[in-house]
């Protein structure tokens, strides 16, 4: 029998790809998302129509929900009727800046929403929960690399403070309930059919209009981008292996990225510190146009660097990124070209 896996946040970049991937390998689909308008719904609906598609051509069995994670009934009806046995939460309000005005979006999405899921998951034992975290809530942490034992108490942003509020209630969940529950903390992921709100887009489409982009902290930044595909293997690979208790955990030497409950945190990244400034140039060298740049101080809520160690999912996966960032940029310029003349250039 094949294990059926509930995706919220289906038509979102990581969804997207996530769901290929699974109703590639045979796996029935079950994708749920709100559609809303934080960024174009025309790329979201795209992806759930290559998503139908791909599930008729594969003969797999693929349903789509247009829902909210606010609606515990809608949500109630599909655990009683599709009895999902795997649940992937990549359902959240994203951005850190647009969290600056828009605050209560990312109270209703990422922590009542998320709290109506994980009660759900525990109410129909689900054998695994993974859910989006976000490498934001090492806020204002400076030593680097980003471990998942660090101390991630002092976030930068309210989008941040949300993440974090996700791990604290999926560790009571685990202790509690003894639900299986991973938290991904994902670190500036990049690739084809990616968040318009996101610099590798929004410098891409700048650049092919000739138009200037946004540099902050006088270009003095650094992330660990990580490409899509490689997110994509790990994540897949968590499928049967959900977070194990652990028997001999020292409670006298605290490590919040584990437990004595079936509970456990990860970093998913590429393990390099890469400048922004030599992103833009390889962007640059695979569009075949040079950026005006307009350099500004650091915005609220933003960091200098992200870079992540992620020894402890590679150990836990047996999977290493294995994506050049040439490459990657080059993958993300090739659709980039492609959707951005299909679209007569209204994409974001």
């Amino acid at each position: 029998m094949s294990k059926k896996v509930l995706v919220t946040g289906a038509a979102g970049f990581i969804g997207y790809h996530f769901c290929q991937r699974l109703l590639n390998e045979g796996f029935d689909v079950i994708g749920l998302d709100n559609l809303n308008s934080y960024y174009d719904v025309k790329l979201k609906e795209k992806r759930i129509n290559l998503l139908e598609k791909k599930a008729k051509n594969n003969n797999s069995n693929w349903t789509f929900s247009k829902a909210d994670l606010i609606d515990k009934d809608f949500l109630k009806n599909i655990f009683i009727s599709q009895k999902p046995t795997i649940v992937f939460n990549l359902a959240a309000q994203a951005g850190v800046r647009y969290s600056l005005n828009n605050p209560s979006a990312y109270i209703n999405s990422n922590i009542l929403g998320f709290h109506n899921l994980i009660e759900l998951c525990k109410d129909y034992s689900v054998e695994n929960f993974i859910y989006a975290s976000s490498s934001s809530v090492y806020g204002g942490n400076e030593k680097i690399p980003f471990l998942e034992k660090d101390a991630v108490d002092h976030p930068v942003s309210l989008y941040a403070a949300t993440k974090r509020a996700n791990e604290l209630i999926a560790h009571s969940y685990s202790h509690l309930f003894g639900l299986p529950c991973i938290g991904l903390r994902f670190f500036t992921v990049y690739g084809p059919w990616g968040r318009p709100d996101m610099a590798p887009m929004i410098f891409a489409k700048a650049i092919l209009d000739k138009k200037p982009i946004n540099i902050f902290n006088n270009g003095d930044m650094y992330r660990d981008f990580t490409y899509i595909g490689d997110v994509i293997e790990n994540m897949f690979r968590l499928i049967d292996k959900p977070a194990r208790k652990n028997s001999e955990y020292n409670h006298e030497n605290f490590n919040p990225s584990e437990s004595w409950a079936p509970y456990r945190i990860f970093n998913v990244g590429n393990a390099k510190k890469i400048s922004l400034m030599n992103f833009i140039e390889i962007l640059e060298k695979e569009l075949g146009e040079k950026s005006k740049k307009i350099f500004l101080q650091m915005q609220k809520g933003d960091v200098k660097s992200t870079y992540a160690d992620t020894e402890c999912i590679e150990k836990w996966t047996n999977f290493k990124p294995n994506t050049p960032l040439e490459k990657g940029i080059k993958e993300f310029a090739n659709w980039f070209k492609l959707y951005y003349q299909k679209n007569q250039r209204d994409i974001i």
